[in-house]
């Protein structure tokens, strides 16, 4: 059987699982602001995910849909517009014009976390939000949740990858600064590489904390990265208010493995992009 796969909010998560589900022959399709982006074979639906007013007819009787969107301004309304409003609207509009809809994965945050004092957090662990955002995160995933279909919610961690050289341009310029208090992060690859994983079996779980293998420190990172680049170790700085370490065990227990376990093996290449960019502007 070939699924038909929504991806709504297809960016550089959203392409790079479209690549996984076009190679397992799925057809699929893309929503997101620019079309032209959407990496080749997946097909656009050409539509506004915030504005019901533009939903046209889908193009084909999904039954599979990934909500991967993000929010472009970090404030209560655009949050509560793109994971809130959207995520409902288009659910609705989907079972309106009949689309056999089997399983709905929707991309969550650990900022449903309020832990701040280094705790281990997983699927069981006490969601007390300290910020707008997880708490309207929360509110998005009781949807999916509540769903008739099989919803499946994924808290992901700090996602980085390819073309995301913010902390790298920090090590490189001396302007980071090495904070201690833990992070928790996740490769873009594995990001697509965890829903895929999800899609293909029979029976998920309701809910999964999707992050790496080594909750680590920022003062770790830069002064790893600095080695690496060779530049100065950036000097200590006040203690960072996001502290706290994500446990991956129901992921791996799945049958997940990941293609970067640890941020040693996933900045490398992105490091390398970096210094690649620098030489082609000079």
């Amino acid at each position: 059987m070939t699924h038909h796969v929504l991806i709504a909010g297809c960016g550089d998560v959203g392409n790079a699982l479209g690549k996984r589900l076009l190679d397992d022959d799925c057809k699929v399709w893309g929503v997101r602001r620019r079309v032209d982006a959407l990496a080749p074979g997946i097909e656009p639906w050409r539509i506004d995910l915030i504005d019901p007013e533009t939903y046209t007819k889908p193009p084909a009787r999904f039954d599979t849909l990934f909500f991967t969107a993000s929010a472009d301004r970090r404030d209560e309304d655009a949050y509560r517009a793109v994971y809130v409003d959207a995520l409902r609207n288009l659910l609705a509009f989907l079972r309106d014009a009949d689309c056999p809809l089997e399983r709905i994965f929707f991309t969550s945050s650990t900022a449903v976390y309020g832990q701040s004092n280094g705790e281990w957090v997983d699927e069981t662990s006490a969601t007390e939000p300290n910020g707008f955002n997880g708490k309207l995160l929360l509110e998005a995933e009781a949807i999916v949740a509540e769903a008739p279909e099989t919803g499946v919610n994924v808290r992901l961690s700090g996602i980085y990858g390819a073309g995301r050289t913010r902390l790298v341009r920090k090590v490189w310029s001396g302007d980071a600064i090495a904070t201690e208090g833990w992070t928790n992060r996740i490769h873009v690859e594995d990001c697509a590489g965890v829903l895929h994983h999800l899609m293909r079996l029979p029976n998920p779980e309701a809910l999964y904390l999707g992050s790496d293998d080594e909750p680590v420190t920022t003062a770790d990172v830069v002064t790893w990265m600095a080695q690496q680049l060779g530049k100065p170790i950036p000097e200590p700085g006040p203690a960072s208010r996001l502290n706290k370490r994500c446990r991956n065990a129901r992921l791996r227990q799945s049958g997940y493995r990941f293609i970067y376990p640890s941020f040693r093996d996933g900045y490398p290449g992105i490091a390398q992009e970096f210094v690649r960019g620098l030489a082609a502007d000079e």
